[in-house]
C-alpha cells in the first residue's frame, strides 16, 4: 500500500501518520516530491483497513499496490532514484560510462586500460577480480590481488571502481575494496548474496540474469532494497534466445519498460549482450536513444591477448571514438555526457 498525502499536509501529519503504521506493526518508506509526499508502507501479513487510513488528517488518499515488487517499484517511489557514487551520479540528466577489462591480469594491462578510459571520458572503472567461468579451468580471476590493483588504478586516475562478488563470504572483503558491487547475471537470484550486498550498504549493480523476466530482475532487486539499501542500479546485459549469431539478445525493449516500472536507474551491457566487439558500438548508441543512464564496455589494450571475454572487447582507440559519438545522440534525448 502506498498512503498519499495532501499537497498541504503538515509536517506533524506526516510524522502522525507514519507513527500510526509503524505502530500497527509495518514498516514505512518516505518519498517526498515537490508536490506530495507519498508514504509507502511494506505489511506483515495482516490486513490494513484502508478506508481507516483515509480518514486521518493529511491524507488525501491509500493505494494498494499490486505489483509483488513494492521497493522497487514507481508507484512506491515516483521520482527516478540518483544513486551518488564518489562525485559521480548515476542516474538522472548526466549519464554514465562505465568501462575497463573484463579481468585483471596485471599491474600494466589494468593500469594503461584505466588511464586510456579515464582520458576518453569513463566515469567508472571497471575490472573483474573474481570471475565465475562456464569452465572450471578457465582464468577466474586474481582474487585480493586483483582488489588491490583496481584500488591502485583508482588512486592514479581518480576513476570509482565497480568488480564482480560471487558469494555472501567474499563480500566483506570486495567492500574494503570496490566502491560499487556487481552481481552478475548467474547469481542474480543468489538470495544469500543479495541479503549479503544489501547489508553491506554499499551501491549494487544488479545484472539481468539471462534467462530472468524483468519482473524476476526487479523481485532480485527487492531483496537488496528490504535491507534499507537504496543504491541499487539495474543493468540489462542480454538474455539467452533461439539466436546463436549473437552471444545473447540484447532486449533494448527493458530499458524504457524498466523505467517505467521501477524508479531505479538502468544502464546497459552491450558487450556481454552481443559478445561482437563489432556489434557494440551501435548497440550502445541504441541504448543511449531507448532511454539508458549509461553504459558498460568491456576495453582492452590487447582483446587477442586477453585471458577472458577479447572478442567482446573494444580497443582503447575505438571506445574514445564511441564516447564522442554518443554526445549527440545524449543531447538529442535530453541528457548530458
Amino acid at each position: 500500500m502506498i498512503v498519499i498525502m495532501k499537497h498541504d499536509a503538515t509536517t506533524a501529519q506526516i510524522a502522525n501518520m507514519t507513527a500510526r503504521i509503524e505502530g500497527m506493526g509495518c514498516t514505512t518508506h518516505l518519498s517526498q516530491g515537490e508536490e506530495r509526499t507519498i508514504i509507502g508502507v511494506i505489511g506483515n501479513g495482516r490486513p490494513i483497513d484502508r478506508e481507516q487510513i483515509e480518514r486521518m488528517s493529511g491524507v488525501e488518499r491509500a493505494v494498494a499496490v499490486l505489483r509483488p515488487f513494492k521497493l522497487a517499484s514507481r508507484e512506491f517511489h515516483p521520482q527516478d532514484t540518483v544513486v551518488p557514487i564518489n562525485g559521480i551520479s548515476i542516474g538522472g540528466k548526466p549519464l554514465t560510462i562505465i568501462a575497463g577489462p573484463c579481468s585483471v591480469e596485471s599491474r600494466a594491462q589494468l593500469l594503461e586500460t584505466a588511464e586510456a578510459v579515464q582520458q576518453a571520458g569513463a566515469h567508472v572503472l571497471r575490472g573483474g577480480a573474481f570471475k565465475p567461468r562456464t569452465s572450471p579451468y578457465s582464468f577466474q580471476g586474481l582474487g585480493e590481488e586483483a582488489l588491490r590493483l583496481l584500488a591502485e588504478a583508482r588512486s592514479l586516475t581518480g576513476l570509482p571502481i565497480i568488480t564482480e562478488v560471487i558469494s555472501p563470504e567474499l563480500v566483506p572483503l570486495v567492500t574494503t575494496y570496490a566502491d560499487i558491487l556487481q552481481v552478475g547475471a548467474r547469481n542474480m537470484q543468489n538470495f544469500a548474496l543479495l541479503h549479503a550486498v544489501g547489508e553491506s550498504q554499499r551501491p549494487v549493480l544488479l545484472k539481468r540474469g539471462m534467462m530472468a523476466t524483468m519482473e524476476e530482475l526487479l523481485m532480485a532487486a527487492e531483496y537488496i532494497l528490504s535491507h534499507g539499501n537504496q543504491r541499487v542500479i539495474l543493468c540489462e546485459r542480454g538474455i539467452r534466445t533461439f539466436e546463436n549469431y549473437t552471444r545473447n539478445t540484447l532486449d533494448l525493449s527493458a530499458v524504457p519498460m524498466l523505467k517505467q516500472l521501477s524508479h531505479l536507474p538502468v544502464i546497459v551491457d552491450p558487450s556481454h549482450a552481443t559478445g561482437k566487439w563489432e556489434l557494440v558500438e551501435s548497440m550502445s548508441r541504441a541504448a543511449i536513444a531507448a532511454g539508458a543512464d549509461g553504459l558498460i564496455i568491456e576495453v582492452h589494450p590487447r582483446p587477442e591477448e586477453a585471458l577472458s571475454d577479447g572478442a567482446q572487447s573494444l580497443k582503447p582507440g575505438r571506445f574514445a571514438a564511441l564516447v564522442e559519438s554518443l554526445k549527440p545522440i545524449a543531447e538529442a534525448v535530453g541528457r548530458t555526457l
